[in-house]
């Protein structure tokens, strides 16, 4: 028997006012755009802007339905409109945030276990890592070097051959 072990690590920053210019002016639109989403059931607004190499920026929030699960994430309305208006160009950095319009909204959360595939897939067909900055609306600030660390393990397209 052997005994591998994963680790990763990340940055972490007190607040939006320790990043830098860049981070933070994408993270600020993420945090602005939180407010065209479309929570009316979970009350919890999600907001996605990201940098692509190219150097364009594109914007995604969670869309819910009233016939749960069929709504979709921020990070997947995101990726789709990235592969859809700017086909094969890579992602460099997600900034992702949320204001729970029923609580607060003071801490990082990360995407679901859904949008961590969806993230991988798109570094793999892209073969670029794509940078995350989670945070909520306000306190501290996470960034992760590569989407796919946190999803060890992946099922990938090259698994269905």
């Amino acid at each position: 028997m052997k005994t591998t072990e994963y680790k990763f690590s990340f940055e972490e920053y007190a607040s939006i006012e320790d990043l830098n210019a860049a981070d933070g002016a994408l993270l600020k639109q993420a945090r602005a755009v939180t407010d065209t989403a479309y929570a009316p059931y979970s009350k919890f607004n999600v907001g996605a802007v990201a940098l692509l190499a190219n150097g364009t920026q594109v914007s995604g929030t969670n869309q819910e339905n009233a016939a749960y699960p069929v709504g979709i994430c921020a990070e997947r309305v995101l990726l789709g409109s990235a592969a859809v208006l700017h086909p094969g160009i890579a992602i460099e950095t997600i900034a992702i945030t949320y204001h729970n319009t029923t609580g607060a909204s003071g801490h990082p959360i990360s995407p679901c276990g859904m949008c961590r595939q969806a993230l991988v897939e798109f570094e793999d067909r892209t073969q670029h890592p794509i940078r995350l900055i989670l945070s909520g609306m306000e306190g501290k600030v996470l960034i992760i070097q590569q989407a796919g660390s946190l999803l060890p393990l992946s099922f990938k397209g090259n698994d269905l051959k």
